[in-house]
This record gives structure tokens, sequence and C-alpha cells, in this order.
């Protein structure tokens, strides 16, 4: 088992930067994708971002493409998740996910994560 903890949320303006960090515990984490998911008031959880184990493979949601970057440093345990530009719609609680997967064929459905973090809140102002 891996255990994860998501850390890094809080309140910025629009246009504002964030960085969320997923560090992990238990098991190695170089052999899990991860990937980060969302949910706002009142909607169910949508993907964002995801990185295979190897760091090889990310694929982002349309909706943050070119403003998110997912990242991962195995010698940490962590895996990050830098937002640039956020926008009033970006608010929500953001939670990690692992997957136990050597594959590189990144997942964006969370059905398919095992693992969670307990979520790290991120609030956007207009």
């Amino acid at each position: 088992q891996v255990q994860l903890v998501d850390s890094g949320g809080g309140l910025v303006q629009a246009g504002g930067s964030l960085r969320l960090s997923c560090a992990a515990s238990g098991r190695t984490f170089s052999s899990y994708t991860v990937g980060w998911f969302r949910q706002a008031p009142g909607k169910g959880r949508e993907f964002v971002a995801a990185i295979s184990w190897s760091a090889l493979s990310r694929y982002y949601a349309d909706s943050v493409k070119g403003r998110f970057t997912i990242s991962r440093d195995n010698a940490k345990n962590t895996v990050y998740l830098q937002m640039n530009s956020l926008k009033p719609e970006d608010t929500a609680i953001y939670y990690c996910a692992a997957d136990h997967t050597l594959s590189e064929m990144v997942d964006t459905t969370a059905a398919s994560y095992d693992y969670w973090g307990q979520g790290t809140r991120v609030t956007v102002s207009s």
C-alpha cells in the first residue's frame, strides 16, 4: 500500500500561481502512475493531469493544458502540480491519486486509481 498526502493549496487571485505537492509513503512510488483530480462545489470529480511512473507520459485536461504542469521526483516520492494563470473556475478541492502500474498509458478515469490523498483546497478569487 501507499499513503498519499496532498498539500500546497490556498487562496490566490486570478492570474496567480500555486504548486501542489503529493507526497507518498509506504511502498516505492516509482512504480505508480499519479494523477490529479479536482472537485468543485456541487460538481463531480474531474480529471486534471496525470504522469506515468517514468514521467515519459503526461496528460492534461483541455481546461488546464498550457497552464498546469505535472512533474515527479521519485527520489523524493513526490509528485507536483504547478498551476499558473489560475482562473476562478479552477476553484476546487484537488486530490492526488496513485495507480500501481508500469504502463505508459495514462488513465484519466478516477475509478482506475486505488489510492487517494485527503485533498487540498484551492480558491481563486476574481
